[in-house]
């Protein structure tokens, strides 16, 4: 067979009959597709309040530690001025 023939066979086999789904297929399928929505709304929000969160937590570590700061020096300065003394 070549395209062109099983490309008809398909189309004929497909407008034959309209394809019929048992009732308590359709009733499965809406059930697991509601929960799959649920579940992905959850995880979603979840996501974000993770996101939210750790917004939360670098922002007062950063007004905290405050890292653009440059830290004390460990050591003393040299000093001048004294020669005169």
């Amino acid at each position: 067979m070549n395209r062109l023939q099983r490309e008809a066979a398909a189309r004929r086999i497909m407008e034959q009959s309209p394809p019929r789904v048992p009732p308590e297929l359709y009733a499965d399928a809406l059930r697991r597709g509601g929960r799959m929505l649920r579940r992905r709304t959850a995880v979603r929000r979840l996501a974000w309040v993770l996101l939210g969160a750790a917004a939360v937590a670098f922002t007062v570590w950063a007004l905290t530690v405050q890292p653009w700061v440059e830290p004390p020096s460990e050591t003393t300065p040299p000093v001048t001025g004294w020669e005169g003394w």
